[in-house]
């Protein structure tokens, strides 16, 4: 709708293919037409036969438009802003690495792969864990991380099921749990303008759809922000980038790894054109147009930063589909968002969590079962509850790692014992919170998920990763 408002304004006819009914951008005002059809080659091919655009602009439109850049480009129609060609360098594995090569860039150890067997000598090389997802893909779909043989097997079995290898491989790269970080950027082929950097709260593994999001960056050292600007700088130069560009990294020490490049807006941009209060999409809109950023009144490179602290916090709609897994991992699950801003970053955070709907404490009542590998941090967040006050129950193991370090945890059964067990407490209406770290692949317990589904159906807010439940106690401290 920016892009529209933008391109009107500096006098062009502008022409709307919407298939989605519900969003502002099909008020039939907003554009000079509208047409309401799906994003389909065919389609979309009708359209331009009768229209005869003189450009496309496809980077506003997400993942899908992305896709439709090669049809239009043989139907003869220019695409406004990055190429066609450098489009799909960007989302090409093999053309991508050469690009990260060019420009010295370090990114995950990673092999492209087809078979079963592929993926289990890749798994060895690169050791585990290792992330597995198939190439082009919407909101992370289908991505795995695998610990272990037996989850390679099992999650190629389901990929390998509902695609087709022969057109797109699969990709099995190097799992780094480092501090994942967000630049959109704009760039008009030679310079570009950082508007903020966006920190995550959540380690990398969690899709950025799904992760609480911080601007400013608050833990990143002021080297490391300097050394994602340069990175942003030499890839969107390499990619020949007019408009816009998200890129996505993760920190971890002193050293910087590029996950992915999207030559497209995401969906962050009106989060962080709200928060600096620069006009992001208006200004790519003139940049595609030919415009320069000096020539649009800014000083290339990152923008000085807002006096304020913003807080993205996905919001979910797991109570309306029924028998949904919650637990959050690489493959996007939110609905929606709210923002909390405040002058301090716990203030902030604790309006984002209003703003989603978590309003604690009510009973100051809790429960945590965790995986083995979290008892040491489900430690430390529990004493931080116990010190606000709250009561708290916990699994078998959970509750003995609890004891031996001091924490009155009550020990409750587990689903499979007789009653009393842990499912009547949640069903009781008596609890605030329930932290369940789920385990991977086929350990998958069964417990777990319907302790996970009965919160989350009884109203009950549930946390997943030991990162939100920290910013949680951090929040309500």
């Amino acid at each position: 709708v920016h892009c529209v408002e933008s391109l009107q304004r500096l006098g062009y006819e502008v022409v709307i293919v919407n298939n989605n009914p519900e969003t502002v951008s099909t008020d039939f005002d907003i554009a000079d037409k509208l047409y309401f059809e799906p994003l389909t080659r065919e389609d979309v091919g009708n359209i331009v036969d009768l229209e005869k655009p003189d450009g496309a602009v496809v980077q506003f439109g997400g993942q899908t438009a992305i896709k439709l850049t090669k049809a239009l480009t043989e139907m003869g129609v220019p695409i406004l802003g990055t190429s066609e060609r450098d489009i799909d360098r960007a989302e090409d594995r093999e053309e991508f690495d050469e690009i990260l090569e060019q420009c010295g860039i370090p990114r995950p150890a990673g092999q492209t792969i087809f078979t079963t067997e592929e993926a289990l000598e890749a798994a060895h090389q690169l050791e585990y864990p290792v992330l597995v997802r198939p190439s082009y893909v919407l909101g992370g779909q289908g991505m795995e991380i695998a610990r272990s043989d037996a989850d390679i097997i099992e999650f190629m079995k389901i990929i390998t099921s509902h695609m087709e290898i022969k057109e797109h491989p699969i990709l099995v790269d190097k799992y780094v749990e480092g501090q994942e970080c967000e630049v959109d950027a704009v760039c008009d082929g030679e310079d570009i303008l950082v508007p903020g950097i966006m920190q995550h709260l959540e380690r990398a593994g969690v899709h950025s759809g799904d992760s609480i999001s911080v601007y400013p960056a608050q833990t990143l050292p002021h080297e490391i922000c300097m050394k994602l600007v340069e990175h942003s700088r030499a890839l969107a130069r390499a990619l020949h980038v007019k408009g816009l560009i998200n890129i996505q990294f993760i920190a971890i020490g002193e050293e910087v790894y590029v996950i992915e490049v999207n030559p497209r807006s995401s969906r962050t941009v009106p989060y962080i054109s709200k928060v600096t209060g620069i006009p992001i999409v208006d200004l790519a809109t003139e940049v595609i147009i030919g415009k320069t950023i000096r020539e649009l009144g800014y000083e290339p490179g990152l923008q000085p930063e807002a006096a304020y602290f913003a807080i993205k916090m996905p919001v979910f709609s797991f109570e309306k589909i029924r028998g949904a897994e919650i637990s959050l991992g690489p493959e996007m699950k939110s609905t929606g968002e709210c923002l909390g801003i405040a002058k301090t970053f716990n203030e902030a955070l604790y309006k984002a969590f209003l703003g989603a709907g978590v309003q604690l404490p009510k009973y100051k009542q809790m429960i945590i079962t965790v995986k083995d590998a979290d008892k040491g941090e489900a430690i430390e967040i529990g004493r931080r509850f116990e010190k606000l006050g709250y009561t708290i129950y916990a699994t078998r193991s959970t509750a003995a790692a609890l004891q031996d370090a001091g924490v009155k945890a009550r020990k409750v059964k587990n689903i499979s014992q007789e009653s009393p067990t842990v499912m009547d407490l949640i069903l009781g209406h008596k609890i605030d919170l329930v932290i369940d770290t789920p385990t991977q692949g086929r350990d998958k317990s069964r417990d777990g998920f319907l302790i996970r589904r009965t919160s989350i159906e009884t109203g009950v807010y549930c946390i997943t990763a030991m990162d939100t439940a920290r910013a949680l106690v951090t929040s309500m401290e």
